[in-house]
């Protein structure tokens, strides 16, 4: 942004008196993102399962119950316009709605839900047989087809048929890591939304209150504002807080508890993933003190936080596993963590010491990653968890994560 203003959170509707998010230019940024990772490498196409991948490509979604069913797929090569094949009547309303696909290239697929219909129905056989023929009318059914995610089946067919299938998912990923200005207005529209939930929980954070009844507060909240999908809402409190469960149960909050949230949603298929802890009506000194060394640790990653360090250098400021009470990294993943965002949850790059000290990865401007840590208290079940979402620019990180966080917040105080 011009001047050092802030990455601005525009309104959700489309205005004819400010510039907001430009759809028709993000398109062409993704695919052209994409198209660039294919002539990279050595892949003639890219066939496309990952439901981010191919909206990343062609621009489409069904969500819900049809999004991860392994039925849509999306066929890009080198030369040629992006192919979708979807499920059923969703072609024919991607041919009427979707101008930028050719409509020839939006056909009805069904490859077997995950295997509910049998492969020796041929379904899969009669796809793999379309494809190669795309292919060699392409002029590259001679090169590697690169594959992002593929069910057993249907990658044994590609191989029955002579088509060489590499790795794909690297690729795309490679392409999504670098946010356009588009991409990062969607994701901060995405966390003022969450902003306001939290807003509302801590109105609602009272004593017999259920996790399911925050829950069920986000999700209406969200929708209504416009979310397209709410992937998940942790909703942790009590003794529950320690060990972190990553969900959410039935259970009645209590005076004096601690509690904390993820809330995980897109809007116009852009993440969130934003922790906040509060203590309900009144916090203990070991409350406070559990808060303090997981707003340390978070300050001392966003601090770290650099274009051209490497992530190894963002991991090192947190502490080893075994100094917050787990035997070894794996046992503690995703507690002092960072992840991408966009239209993954978990895209590049993915901060740990699991992975980062040995396979470190370069931070550069435009990437936008979520920074989590958690620290349990001394009391042996409360627990701290904050997360705060950035966006790194050429000289450090502006944070998308608006709500209070730099000290425990007591909601409804006694």
């Amino acid at each position: 942004m011009p001047d050092g203003r802030p990455i601005p959170a525009p309104g959700h509707n489309a205005v004819d008196f400010e510039q907001r998010v430009d759809f028709a230019r993000l398109r062409d940024y993704r695919l052209a993102r994409a198209r660039a990772s294919l002539d990279a490498g050595e892949c003639g196409a890219f066939l496309l399962f990952d439901f981010y991948n191919i909206r990343y490509t062609t621009q489409t979604w069904i969500g819900g119950a049809l999004g991860d069913k392994m039925t849509r797929y999306a066929l890009l090569t080198r030369d040629g316009e992006p192919m979708l094949w979807d499920f059923g009547s969703a072609a024919k309303h991607h041919q009427l709605y979707s101008p930028w696909l050719e409509p020839e290239n939006c056909r009805a697929g069904m490859l077997g839900l995950r295997g509910a219909i049998s492969p020796e129905a041929g379904l899969m056989r009669a796809a793999v047989t379309q494809i190669k023929d795309l292919l060699t009318q392409a002029g590259v059914a001679d090169s590697p087809v690169g594959v992002d995610i593929v069910e057993p089946p249907f990658l044994f067919e590609m191989q029955r048929q002579g088509l060489t299938v590499v790795d794909a998912q690297q690729a795309m990923l490679d392409a999504r890591e670098i946010k356009s200005s588009d991409e990062i207005t969607l994701l901060s529209q995405a966390a003022a939304m969450v902003d306001g939930v939290y807003q509302d929980i801590v109105e609602a954070l009272k004593p017999g209150v259920r996790e399911n009844e925050i829950v069920a507060l986000a999700n209406k909240r969200l929708y209504e504002m416009g979310s397209d999908q709410v992937e998940a809402i942790n909703a942790v409190s009590g003794e529950r807080c320690n060990p972190h469960p990553h969900n959410f149960s039935d259970r009645l909050i209590r005076p004096g508890d601690q509690a904390f949230f993820d809330i995980i949603q897109s809007f116009n298929g852009y993440r969130t993933c934003y922790y906040r802890t509060f203590s309900v009506g009144s916090a203990t000194d070991v409350q406070r003190g559990a808060y303090r060394q997981a707003r340390e640790w978070m300050d001392a990653a966003i601090e770290a936080v650099k274009p051209g360090i490497g992530t190894d250098d963002v991991a090192r400021v947190w502490p080893a596993a075994t100094e917050f009470g787990f035997s070894d990294e794996m046992a503690a993943f995703g507690l002092q963590f960072g992840h991408g965002l966009g239209l993954g949850l978990h895209e590049r790059p993915i901060i740990s010491r699991l992975n980062s000290l040995a396979d470190p990865v370069e931070i550069k401007p435009g990437m936008v990653f979520a920074l989590e840590t958690y620290c349990p208290a001394t009391d042996g079940f409360s627990a701290a968890r904050i997360e705060e979402e950035v966006v790194v620019t050429d000289s450090g990180v502006e944070v998308l994560t608006k709500f209070p966080a730099q000290d425990l917040f007591v909601a409804n105080p006694y």
